[in-house]
């Protein structure tokens, strides 16, 4: 009778237990599936947000590729531009469109449009490499604007030392834009050295130090055989 007893309040105790802490119990339960179910809806929702900013860019880099793209396939890429970087802006792919978006312009002498594109990238993306890019193709297009001065504050900051050689040569190419010859020899000197010491071909700086004239020429091929 005595364990009787004991098994009946042992009993009582476990209802009273479960009548004071059963809510809870099952509230937490509750919360905690519902959490794994909401994590993995939130992965699910990633992957599906991921496999479409692929398609989307693949899709933008399949209209792009070719060497000419006529006004209505231009027009098409740009608004796949435009969706990419709507729809997945935090993307690398949306960074990269950003740098097609700038090439599209150009190819559509929206010199201006191609500059909004390349500050949109330099703005939003949190990726040095990317950021250098962006930033060494606006240089180049200042110079073609006939902006050297605000080229080579383009290039003052923000450009990784992995794209030194290619900073190097737009820098000579916006020094040889003002003029300023022997600074332009310079640059592109160093854009040769640091190129030949990191194996990155950089290809057309030695004609543009060749037509600098005999001396520029004579200098470069001084310091290389040194």
């Amino acid at each position: 009778m005595a364990e009787l007893r004991t098994e009946e309040e042992q009993l009582e105790a476990l209802k009273r237990w479960w009548k004071q802490n059963g809510l809870s119990l099952i509230a937490g339960v509750a919360l905690a599936a519902a959490g794994i179910i909401g994590w993995n809806a939130w992965q699910n929702y990633q992957e599906n947000q991921a496999t479409a900013a692929s398609l989307r860019y693949q899709q933008l880099i399949n209209l792009s590729a070719g060497n000419e793209l006529d006004e209505a396939g231009l027009i098409q890429a740009r608004e796949l531009v435009g969706e990419i970087t709507d729809n997945h802006g935090r993307t690398l792919y949306a960074d990269l469109a950003r740098l097609i978006d700038a090439r599209l312009a150009v190819a559509q002498d929206d010199l201006p449009g191609a500059r909004a594109a390349l500050e949109a990238l330099i703005d939003a993306s949190g990726r040095d490499y990317v950021k250098g890019l962006a930033r060494l193709r606006l240089a180049r297009l200042q110079v073609a604007e006939g902006d050297a001065e605000a080229a080579l504050a383009t290039l003052d900051t923000g450009v990784p030392e992995a794209l030194a050689a290619q900073r190097a040569e737009v820098r000579g190419d916006a020094y040889h834009a003002l003029g300023r010859e022997s600074d332009a020899g310079e640059a592109w000197r160093e854009a040769l050295a640091l190129a030949e010491a990191r194996d990155q071909p950089l290809y057309g700086v030695q004609l543009k130090l060749d037509n600098l004239g005999l001396e520029d020429a004579g200098l470069q091929h001084q310091g290389l055989d040194s």
